[in-house]
């Protein structure tokens, strides 16, 4: 299972969503934009609160409670107990895991993709958004209104330029087949290229157009994957000015080597047969040339 090559929360399975630590202030707004976008969502878990409710939402002590299993959890537990629910999410064979938090421990992160992994579990994140799939539902807080339905699939590191491409996408006619933040540390559950392979045999994506940062390897592993890609890839890399050895939001975001520089990563991805993009604007128009945009 550990091998999965497919993004499991776009199976024709109904979505069965479930929310670890939901009744936080930030947590509760994220769980009323969740249902006021017509996601499912089966009960909440909230340690000592099982047997009562949040806004109609019914609250258990253990994902192994809920009447209904999940194959989906969002989990907005603090950074310190992340580790411990994604293990609990991946004991219970939940197929895809959302963790919103940001400065999980990068041993608690390591150890918690390994568990994730192993289980065959999807992991998003830590420090992520989420993901919007338009038509069918939100796991965390991609804005909806931002996005609209189309076969663009978006995967990008940052969380405010996901939300800034999915609106200029939007505004020029673009629609997206998913919009993912798939998180900004430098330890993730899933990397970029991994979604990439996931993407190939997915009929309702068109083509890719994946942001990435300064900081890390990831855009190398990438590069790989798209040599030889059936569908159009376009590319783009924040942080084209930033300097060395300075971090830049994210824990991941920080050039500690020319490797890790933005120029050297859209050579690579240029290499590889990416179109290659300087900005969001030239993303957008990138993308409308590939006839995405709605007639």
């Amino acid at each position: 299972m550990s091998g999965s090559s497919r993004l499991p929360f776009l199976d024709a399975e109904p979505w069965r969503v479930a929310v670890v630590s939901p009744t936080g202030r930030y947590a509760r707004n994220q769980v009323a934009g969740m249902v006021a976008a017509g996601t499912q969502l089966v009960g909440g878990i909230a340690l000592g609160r099982g047997g009562t409710e949040m806004d109609g939402l019914p609250l258990y002590d253990y994902i192994g409670e809920l009447p209904q299993q999940p194959n989906i959890v969002v989990i907005y537990t603090p950074a310190e107990g992340v580790r411990a629910a994604i293990a609990e999410c991946a004991r219970a064979q939940v197929s895809t895991i959302v963790a919103a938090a940001e400065y999980v421990p990068v041993h608690d992160a390591l150890a918690a993709a390994a568990l994730a992994r192993e289980a065959g579990s999807w992991l998003v994140g830590p420090n992520t958004l989420g993901i919007f799939v338009p038509g069918r539902g939100l796991l965390g807080s991609i804005a909806p209104s931002f996005c609209r339905q189309g076969r663009l699939a978006v995967i990008v590191r940052s969380g405010t330029v996901a939300l800034a491409l999915a609106r200029q996408l939007t505004l020029a006619g673009i629609g997206q087949r998913i919009v993912a933040h798939i998180g900004g540390d430098s330890v993730i559950g899933r990397n970029p290229h991994e979604y990439l392979h996931a993407l190939a045999d997915d009929d309702a994506t068109a083509a890719v157009l994946y942001c990435g940062e300064i900081g890390g390897d990831k855009e190398y592993a990438l590069a790989e994957a798209a040599r030889g890609f059936a569908k159009p890839v376009i590319a783009m890399v924040v942080g084209r000015h930033a300097p060395v050895q300075t971090q830049m939001g994210h824990a991941g975001a920080l050039i500690g080597s020319a490797r890790e520089s933005a120029g050297a990563k859209m050579e690579a991805l240029a290499d590889a047969g990416c179109q290659v993009a300087k900005g969001l604007e030239e993303a957008v128009a990138m993308a409308a040339k590939l006839g995405l945009a709605a007639g």
